[in-house]
């Protein structure tokens, strides 16, 4: 039972994967894809933290936030060892991290989503779910996941999210230096 479900998720997981090439098609798909990158949203967020006093408690949030999911999906990641779906693209992705289960770019997306969308106006929110959402699935078209690890993704950075939403107000209290 359990080798036909992965078999399916192969199956479907390469249906849904894009040629490389240069279309405009593939080039927004990989833009997607890497607008999720932690180093992208941690730099940021890091100049944000810096230059503005009024965005600093919640960029600091974001940060932390971002590095306690980027633990628990490495730690679930080499628990797993699941491979990565065979391919070209994303080389940098492939060797420094071989290990496709779950998404950490769905994760993240999800989990920056939720917590942008609670503390934001509607239009914010829905802008941001369907950011995360794209996100996930470019990570699907682009051949860097299959689709079981996009939705375990997308599962824990709703989980996670909804976890530090919770946390807030203590871990401001624990590190208080950071939010100033």
């Amino acid at each position: 039972m359990m080798q036909k479900l992965i078999q399916l998720d192969v199956n479907l997981s390469n249906r849904l994967r894009m040629e490389v090439d240069e279309s405009f098609r593939w080039k927004l798909v990989a833009f997607l894809a890497h607008s999720g990158d932690s180093w992208f949203w941690l730099l940021g967020l890091g100049v944000v933290w810096l230059f503005s006093n009024a965005w600093r408690g919640f960029s600091a949030f974001l940060i932390l936030d971002i590095l306690l999911l980027a633990a628990l999906v490495m730690g679930i990641k080499f628990l797993v060892r699941r491979n990565r779906p065979p391919g070209e693209w994303g080389s940098i992705y492939r060797n420094t991290d071989p290990h496709s289960f779950p998404s950490g770019h769905a994760a993240r997306a999800v989990m920056i989503a939720s917590v942008v969308a609670a503390n934001a106006p509607l239009w914010v929110a829905a802008c941001v779910v369907v950011w995360a959402v794209l996100v996930s699935l470019s990570r699907i078209f682009t051949g860097m996941h299959y689709v079981s690890d996009v939705v375990a993704g997308m599962a824990l950075g709703l989980l996670s999210g909804g976890v530090f939403l919770s946390a807030r107000e203590w871990m401001q209290a624990v590190i208080p230096f950071l939010f100033g």
